[in-house]
């Protein structure tokens, strides 16, 4: 259901905007462009549909299913149910390196951003291993203290170059890309989003039997066979990985790596088996209708997904708190 409900709200979703379109035409676009059928679209709404928004819904929906899916991972591998793909620094870190670009000059367009977001990000989770890992063995706390350490330098750096730089224009564009948006998505940067999914999609779900024996915490997962440090290794390094590279893409967009995988174990239960493939899903199915949202409900002005985000997941997060503390009881 949730496959289906997937495929059928890309479809919907490049249809919403001041350009009428239909599904019809969607479609037949995505037929011709694939070698499918002959167009038989006119110019205008085939560039409508094939550059403008079909990479963006389909960034959403890449974007939504990563967050969600390292959330997951995340809050099992640190057995913290706070945890979200920002908890490494990786953020901060994709944050800091967009701004240098943007505030320095070194690049123009989308791959250089990006480029800028990915080694920064790639930079701050390196600092967070260095800070961990310095005695030798990688806890699950101290991944979680230094990553929160770093995110916080990276993040007083990001408003010091800002502050530093006093130009307006560079300013704007700075704060509407750290809000989170789909607006830079092309075919360019979701072909790299996508292959960074589907790579550690495989890699984590080839591990969702050790992510089960973690949920009971690291001795149990030891007594049951699992390498605990090996795979928390590749666990940690994958997600943040994946991160760096979402990051790059929309800019930092937040609760949804916190929020989705909580909402998904209540229907899968902890089996990451099941949970893995339908939070990911489900978070596809989230950001695409968050970003048309944020795209549309206040034309001609479009607002940052991540604003959206925050506005649904903040009463969404109480709700889960409080039905938490229900089942508790």
């Amino acid at each position: 259901m949730l496959a289906a409900g997937l495929v059928l709200s890309v479809g919907a979703a490049v249809t919403v905007g001041p350009a009428d379109l239909s599904m019809g035409t969607v479609w037949s676009v995505v037929a011709a462009h694939t070698g499918l059928a002959e167009s038989t679209v006119p110019l205008l709404r085939d560039h409508i549909v094939w550059e403008l928004r079909l990479p963006r819904v389909i960034a959403a929906a890449v974007v939504g299913a990563g967050l969600a899916v390292v959330g997951a991972v995340l809050q099992t591998v640190t057995r913290n149910p706070l945890a979200d793909p920002y908890l490494l620094g990786v953020s901060s870190g994709a944050s800091l390196g967009a701004v240098g670009v943007i505030v320095l000059g070194l690049g123009a367009g989308v791959a250089a951003l990006a480029g800028g977001a990915f080694l920064g990000a790639l930079a701050a989770f390196a600092l967070v291993l260095l800070i961990a890992g310095w005695r030798g063995t990688l806890r699950p706390t101290r991944v979680v203290l230094a990553g929160v350490a770093i995110a916080q330098l990276c993040a007083a750096l990001t408003s010091f170059v800002i502050i530093w730089a006093a130009d307006p224009h560079a300013t704007q564009s700075i704060t509407f890309w750290l809000s989170g948006s789909m607006a830079r998505a092309d075919w360019t940067a979701l072909a790299w989003a996508g292959v960074a999914l589907g790579v550690a999609l495989v890699v984590i779900l080839w591990h969702a039997r050790a992510l089960n024996a973690f949920a009971f915490g690291e001795e149990a997962a030891a007594a049951l066979g699992i390498a605990v440090g090996r795979v928390r290794w590749v666990l940690l390094v994958v997600a943040a990985l994946l991160t760096a590279v979402l990051v790059a893409v929309s800019g930092a967009i937040g609760f949804v790596g916190l929020i989705l995988p909580h909402a998904a174990r209540f229907v899968t239960g902890p089996d990451h088996r099941r949970l893995l493939p339908v939070v990911a899903l489900a978070g596809a199915i989230f950001l695409i209708w968050v970003d048309t949202a944020a795209r549309t409900v206040f034309e001609p002005r479009e607002l940052p997904a991540g604003v959206l985000t925050a506005v649904i997941g903040v009463p969404a997060f109480v709700i889960l708190l409080s039905r938490g503390r229900d089942a508790a009881r």
